[in-house]
């Protein structure tokens, strides 16, 4: 590691939180009038019920979701690999969220809408940006039979 190399993994989003350790956590502004979330974190006002300064920051009690909508992208900017999966997932404690699922073939026989998912935290596909800071985002992969159990 260089000495202008970060010790830790910047967030690609806002919502995602880096600390100190370097390990990575979910935050959301969540409204205490209506319980809408937001994923932008300098909003005034809440876009569902127009309370204003009424965010407070929520922590997700659980990284699962539920898999609303998904497309199967076979043509991208170059240097990103096709196909993958864009999804939609409903968290199940939090916002809805789009993200890349990976994890399972980009076949729809073998995605199904409804589908439990995990989000997890991880490194955003090992790229860097010009300064050759690393980033950590968010990605979607099928809940396995064993973490169903686990539950």
């Amino acid at each position: 590691m260089t000495e202008t190399e970060p010790a830790h993994p910047l967030p690609a989003t806002p919502f995602i939180k880096v600390e100190q350790t370097g390990a990575a956590h979910l935050e959301f502004p969540r409204c205490t009038v209506c319980g809408a979330f937001s994923l932008e974190t300098n909003r005034i006002a809440c876009g569902k019920c127009g309370a204003r300064d009424s965010f407070s920051l929520h922590h997700p009690a659980t990284m699962r979701g539920i898999l609303h909508s998904y497309s199967i992208v076979h043509r991208s900017f170059p240097d990103v690999a096709v196909p993958f999966i864009s999804a939609i997932v409903d968290m199940d404690d939090g916002p809805s969220l789009k993200g890349n699922l990976r994890g399972i073939a980009p076949d729809p026989g073998s995605i199904s809408l409804g589908m439990a998912v995990n989000v997890v935290l991880d490194d955003a596909l090992n790229r860097k940006d010009d300064q050759g800071n690393h980033y950590v985002s968010h990605f979607f992969e099928p809940v396995t039979a064993t973490q169903e159990l686990e539950t």
